[in-house]
């Protein structure tokens, strides 16, 4: 009777492809290989040996995935993706702590102004609940999201009045 899993040296193969393709957490990468046929002593052993050369490390993953993220996503949404791909949750907030409070209003904002050039609003409060419902969604602080909307109205207001 033939086995249905696949050989030890294909593990570590498939996985350094699948990491040549984009980066990976360690769990991504387990379940991946799993999903493909790979025993657990196979995947283990595979993802071991990528954590060796360096080319799994779960720290550099959250990192680079704020970096990426950080445009359109707040530090509450940005760890909840980075703990559900598997980062442990004290590297996920040390990830997020590299996001600075400047860094976040101005993304903020920068939403709030595409948001807001789609759609006129009556007034502040209308595009507080508008545009920072949004915001509060894509893991943003009430705070940000108060002083972004309200940097944008104030603009807005002021250009109109011009």
């Amino acid at each position: 009777m033939r086995s249905s899993k696949k050989p030890a040296a294909g593990a570590l193969d498939a996985g350094l492809r699948l990491v040549a393709q984009r980066s990976h957490s360690r769990f991504e990468l387990r379940r991946k290989l799993g999903r493909r046929g790979y025993d657990e002593a196979e995947v283990d052993a595979a993802v071991a040996r990528l954590v060796e050369l360096r080319y799994l490390d779960d720290r550099l993953f959250a990192e680079g995935h704020v970096r990426r993220r950080s445009a359109t996503r707040g530090p509450l949404a940005l760890s909840a993706e980075l703990t559900a791909r598997g980062i442990d949750r004290s590297l996920a907030d040390g990830a997020v702590q590299g996001f600075d409070p400047e860094a976040q209003l101005g993304a903020a904002t920068r939403l709030v102004e595409r948001l807001a050039g789609r759609k006129s609003f009556a007034g502040y409060r209308e595009l507080l609940d508008s545009a920072g419902a949004k915001l509060l969604r894509r893991g943003f602080s009430p705070g940000t999201v108060r002083t972004a909307c309200r940097a944008v109205w104030e603009r807005t207001t002021t250009t109109r009045e011009a």
